[in-house]
């Protein structure tokens, strides 16, 4: 059995006990967060698609980190002018346990 989910502006095709990373969401460590956002559910009644989303299904998932991604580095500069900039960007993000699709 396995749902795809939209959180975050992404999709994410999930099943039970899968380890995710998703952008931030707003829950602390331990929390139990249910997403509503099902595009599709595939389970032993076969493939349903939702229009955009399936209505009354959801995925339960326990927040078991939030934290920040590795440094990215952005470097802008303008050639024979002297002009450099650089910066350091880290997403944050929020790691999900999948414990239930509830379709």
């Amino acid at each position: 059995m396995f749902a795809i989910i939209e959180t975050g502006g992404k999709q994410y095709k999930v099943s039970e006990g899968d380890l995710l990373f998703v952008e931030k969401l707003g829950a602390e460590e331990g929390e139990t967060v249910t997403l509503d956002r099902v595009l599709a559910v595939s389970d032993n009644n076969g493939f349903r698609t939702g229009t955009p989303y399936i209505e009354g299904a959801t995925v339960t998932a326990n927040v078991v980190k939030n934290g920040r991604g590795r440094k990215l580095h952005v470097f802008r500069y303008k050639p024979k002018k002297n002009q450099k900039r650089k910066l350091g960007h880290r997403q944050p993000y929020t790691k999900l346990q999948i414990t239930a699709i509830n379709a």
